[in-house]
């Protein structure tokens, strides 16, 4: 410690005096008497609660010149914000939490990423995966991320584990993916 910082602490516990006010200018009106009449905006207001800016302008017809950071921070002191919302209620969840399948083959999930190549080329990354034991099935890269290159990794992943590629030949497989561009194209779908 400095002998300046000890001298100076030293002279605080003799005499300790009262925190200093605060540097901005109070206005025409003490914060006493503001929040008296933030009070009696708020009692009569239509509304079951409104937030500082509207204080603040209602505050402005009255007369009452302030800023609107001063009246923020009363109402918050005081405890007079309007309540935040909840959120609304929503419906139950597509699943609980774990997307994993019982057996293998009956569960697919594929994404789509991007990554940025040693030649600042940027490349798509398609990949499709079981999720029984959610582990890789296929991967694709391509400078192109069309809806063609998104197909890729699940005709690969079809004829690794169904053997071939045609009608009915994965029926019963579950597909999932985030419902990107690339994914809700009418060729991905069919």
């Amino acid at each position: 410690m400095s002998p300046s910082t000890f001298y100076a602490w030293r002279k605080r516990q003799q005499s300790p005096q009262p925190p200093p006010l605060r540097r901005e200018p109070q206005g025409p009106m003490s914060d006493d008497a503001l929040v008296k009449e933030m009070r009696i905006v708020i009692k009569n207001s239509p509304f079951s609660a409104e937030g500082y800016r509207k204080i603040h302008t209602r505050l402005r017809f009255q007369g009452i010149r302030t800023s609107t950071e001063r009246v923020r921070r009363l109402m918050r002191e005081q405890g007079l914000q309007a309540p935040m919302r909840k959120g609304r209620l929503r419906g139950p969840q597509s699943h609980d939490g774990k997307i994993t399948s019982d057996a293998p083959n009956i569960m697919w999930g594929t994404d789509k990423t991007t990554t940025i190549l040693a030649n600042s080329q940027q490349a798509c990354v398609f990949a499709t995966v079981d999720h029984h034991g959610i582990f890789c099935l296929s991967i694709h890269a391509s400078e192109e991320g069309t809806r063609w290159e998104a197909l890729e990794p699940v005709r690969q992943g079809v004829r690794a584990e169904f053997g071939a590629i045609g009608k009915d030949v994965a029926s019963g497989l579950q597909l999932r993916h985030d419902h990107g561009s690339q994914y809700m194209a009418k060729d991905f779908q069919n």
